[in-house]
């Protein structure tokens, strides 16, 4: 591991020389390149350093253990080593968790589709409660949520609504909110008080860049159409609404958020390469996984993955089998306490196969 480590900081050393040199500063691919390498090491460097430093300091202390040495310094002497070794030990484990092979999407934008799925108005309802709760969530992280498309029902729920978040990690938090969420509650529409069990689905995509996805354009077929809004009423008599069906994959992508049949054709560019990407990385997983034999990335989108159950205001993630009494500050966005319990777990799975 430290040999890895001091690979780590060498690296570091020489990203600092360049990002020093007059030509890389006049290459912009360069200087963006090098500064991001350069940013991503530096928590792990740091870390480092500061493990190095706490071991001489313990090595020093130990060498201040005399004989002669009366019986107030040296207990003071012990509890200092006491203290550095704990310290050590703990940084230790930090840097097991910091060489960790980064997912190279953490970084990204992403692409959130909720779609209702079992009961009907209720689970497009429930729908609509989790774009409200990860709406929330981007405020509290300063990110940016963009609806894409919305199909809404009467009853104000959602069908399904496809929406970007934007912001600094946004991948790396969010990516653990895939798949089937369910929900217990009395509906709005129950007149007996009965409990009913609805679903929706979520799929979080990493947003791809043009240069990850190669689209060409005969591959393309594009359709305009008039907006409509829930049930079937017209929005605007202009063709401003855009489908694109992506021919060798099959996938068919549609907007109609925008005025503008430009707008709307951008943003369902931007979701079609995402989904591209999905779909080509998921077969590449789903080939490693074979060849491996277990499963390769987190939150399979058929998993029930949590419950929301709010006659009890409790809510369980059945991956890590975790419980919360706070439903309501949940469905507020306040979803960081599972999302960093998430973190650990994989962390720690993750660990132990680098182990194995």
């Amino acid at each position: 591991m430290f040999e890895k480590l001091q690979s780590v900081e060498d690296r570091y050393l020489q990203l600092n020389e360049w990002l020093s040199d007059p030509d890389i500063a006049n290459d912009p691919d360069k200087l963006r390149d090098y500064s991001k390498e350069q940013s991503d090491l530096e928590k792990t460097v740091q870390t480092y350093r500061n493990y190095k430093q706490t071991k001489e300091e313990l090595e020093e202390a130990k060498t201040m253990l005399t004989d002669n040495m009366d019986d107030d310094m040296e207990e003071m002497i012990y509890d200092e080593i006491e203290e550095l070794n704990k310290k050590k030990e703990e940084l230790e484990e930090h840097l097991k968790v910091l060489l960790i092979p980064k997912d190279p999407n953490d970084d990204k934008n992403v692409i959130v589709e909720i779609r209702g799925a079992a009961g009907g108005d209720e689970a497009a309802l429930f729908a609509g409660d989790l774009f409200r709760m990860y709406s929330r969530y981007a405020e509290k992280n300063r990110w940016k949520a963009d609806v894409i498309e919305s199909h809404e029902t009467d009853m104000g729920g959602y069908k399904e609504i496809i929406f970007t978040v934007n912001g600094e990690g946004a991948f790396s938090k969010m990516k653990y909110e895939n798949g089937a969420h369910r929900v217990q509650r009395v509906p709005s529409t129950e007149s007996g008080g009965r409990i009913h069990t609805s679903t929706a689905t979520v799929a979080v995509l990493p947003e791809a860049e043009e240069v990850e996805v190669e689209i060409h354009d005969k591959d393309l077929r594009v359709d305009t159409f008039a907006s409509s809004g829930p049930g079937g009423q017209s929005v605007n008599t202009t063709m401003s609404a855009v489908r694109i069906t992506h021919d060798p994959t099959g996938i068919v992508v549609s907007c109609q958020d925008e005025k503008s049949q430009i707008k709307n054709r951008d943003k369902a560019m931007k979701v079609l390469r995402a989904r591209i990407y999905d779909k080509y990385q998921k077969e590449a997983e789903d080939e490693y996984a074979e060849n491996r034999k277990q499963a390769v990335g987190t939150g399979d989108r058929s998993e029930r993955i949590r419950t929301y159950n709010f006659p009890q205001s409790r809510v369980t993630d059945h991956r890590i089998g975790l419980t919360l009494q706070k439903l309501d500050q949940v469905m507020e966005g306040n979803i960081e306490e599972i999302i960093e319990q998430l973190i650990v777990e994989e962390q720690a799975e993750l660990m132990e196969n680098a182990e194995q």
